[in-house]
């Protein structure tokens, strides 16, 4: 039953979610926490991880829910259902590319995907930036706080000045055991 489960709530994810891994934080949150599969902070862990680690973000945050959650069979059934709606509805879409590519309802469709996604991004970007920071507020650890500004300051230094996402990520890891081995 869980199987079904962890299928059925990745497939509604897959299928109800357009814009990509990001835009699909909001949803993967609520229902992950909502069904008791993670708290907030593991999902935030996992979250993470997902970004640092190849291949899409979606797919990755559902592989490790459903790992956590069922093993590997449960790794399998989360995979199975975020990806599927996205596999059909690709399918569909190359069969009519021609026929969609003139239409004024889906020029006009995708317009306004355009700005929910962007909300759904805002939105994840809110939510998980609470939860980050908010922990930190909530004990008053100013060097945390204090960490955590300075290295969204260099991440943002490191995109300006067109560094490698991979070196960004990797170097976020190396700062972030320093931070907390030595200084927090």
């Amino acid at each position: 039953m869980m199987y079904l489960s962890l299928f059925l709530t990745f497939l509604k994810i897959g299928a109800f979610t357009f814009g990509g891994g990001y835009a699909m934080i909001p949803l993967i949150q609520q229902e992950v926490i909502n069904h008791g599969w993670l708290d907030t902070e593991e999902l935030i862990d996992f979250i993470a991880i997902s970004e640092s680690t190849p291949g899409p973000l979606a797919v990755n945050v559902s592989t490790f829910v459903g790992m956590q959650t069922g093993g590997i069979l449960g790794a399998l059934c989360a995979t199975l259902g975020v990806v599927l709606p996205s596999f059909v509805i690709i399918l569909i879409v190359a069969k009519v590319f021609e026929k969609f590519q003139r239409s004024k309802i889906v020029n006009g469709a995708m317009i306004g995907l355009k700005g929910s996604v962007v909300g759904l991004i805002g939105a994840a970007l809110i939510t998980t930036g609470i939860s980050v920071f908010g922990s930190a507020v909530k004990t008053v650890n100013v060097k945390e706080i204090v960490a955590a500004l300075v290295m969204i300051a260099g991440l943002a230094f490191g995109i300006k000045k067109k560094v490698s996402p991979i070196i960004l990520i990797l170097a976020s890891a190396v700062v972030g055991i320093i931070v907390k081995r030595f200084i927090i």
